[in-house]
């Protein structure tokens, strides 16, 4: 039986484990364990319009330029002094305007940094074969973006219409599309397949058009219609579908896709770097294609 002590130090331990699994301010709990931080310098850079920053906003871009190495190997300091001592990193302008972006949307210190690290960090890029697999534009454009989908998964099929907007005019960029069936699709295997085995007759988007437009579930009866409806050979097809051949190819793009630890469709990569998208990914596309641009522009 609990003595009243003992009662009172168990609430008190119970208060305070609950306290450090509730939302809080950060260090919080801990002002008393910890010197207080002098509050960062506030920086201005010519490159980045920062004059309708709040002050918080303005000590976090301050203190992420100041953090933040440069984006070129060559240049070992930070975004800051990068600019102010004018270095040969002529990506370190569009680097703290990356930042400064991010710090106006409302992402954290710790967010800021993640995005930063994905869209400039050189070890974030990844090299992903595109052999073999459908192209759609210039296939000697400089940007290319890869897109992992699974023709019954209901966001991929919403992404679908955005990518076909974000890509329509675009000369500079190609699109290449890999197959990730889920297992929590019932169809979503015989339809990657109808999709590899139209390629075969040389009708790929036409096959990845149907696929996308009919509502689910995508039976087999349902892609021998779709197969008939683009003009492909019946009896190929049917050979196709269930050949080792085109098995191989679905096989191919989910293990490229596991081998960039893909979790989840869709999942799109753009020139090597994985594109982190929200809400407006029509304009994050407009804007990643922009950096990208002025990014090789500026290359050495």
């Amino acid at each position: 039986m609990f003595t009243s002590r003992l009662l009172l130090s168990f609430l008190g331990s119970t208060f305070l484990n609950l306290n450090l699994t509730t939302c809080r301010s950060p260090n919080e709990n801990d002002k008393a364990l910890e010197p207080v931080k002098a509050a960062p310098r506030q920086v201005e850079l010519a490159a980045v319009d920062t004059s309708e920053f709040t002050p918080r906003e303005k000590s976090q871009f301050s203190a992420l330029v100041t953090e933040l190495l440069a984006p070129c190997k060559e240049t070992p300091v930070s975004i800051y002094e990068c600019i102010e001592q004018k270095k040969s990193c002529s990506a370190c302008s569009p680097a703290a305007q990356y930042v400064a972006g991010r710090v106006r949307e409302g992402l954290t210190k710790g967010q800021v940094e993640a995005s930063y690290k994905g869209r400039f960090d050189q070890s974030a890029v990844v090299q992903i074969p595109v052999e073999g697999s459908p192209i759609k534009g210039n296939k000697d454009a400089p940007i290319t973006v890869i897109e992992w989908a699974d023709f019954e998964c209901p966001v991929c099929r919403a992404m679908t219409p955005v990518l076909k907007k974000s890509l329509s005019g675009e000369k500079d960029v190609r699109f290449i599309f890999k197959n990730f069936p889920l297992a929590m699709h019932e169809n979503a295997e015989i339809a990657a397949r109808a999709s590899a085995a139209a390629q075969v007759q040389g009708k790929f988007w036409e096959m990845y058009e149907l696929l996308f437009s009919v509502e689910p579930p995508l039976s087999e009866s349902k892609i021998k219609e779709m197969a008939k409806a683009i003009g492909l050979d019946g009896p190929q097809f049917e050979k196709d579908l269930r050949s080792e051949a085109v098995a191989d190819a679905v096989a191919r793009d989910r293990k490229q896709g596991e081998a960039v630890n893909l979790s989840g469709t869709p999942t799109i990569y753009i020139n090597g770097r994985r594109f982190v998208y929200s809400a407006d990914v029509e304009t994050e596309f407009k804007d990643w294609f922009a950096l990208e641009r002025e990014l090789m522009k500026k290359a050495p």
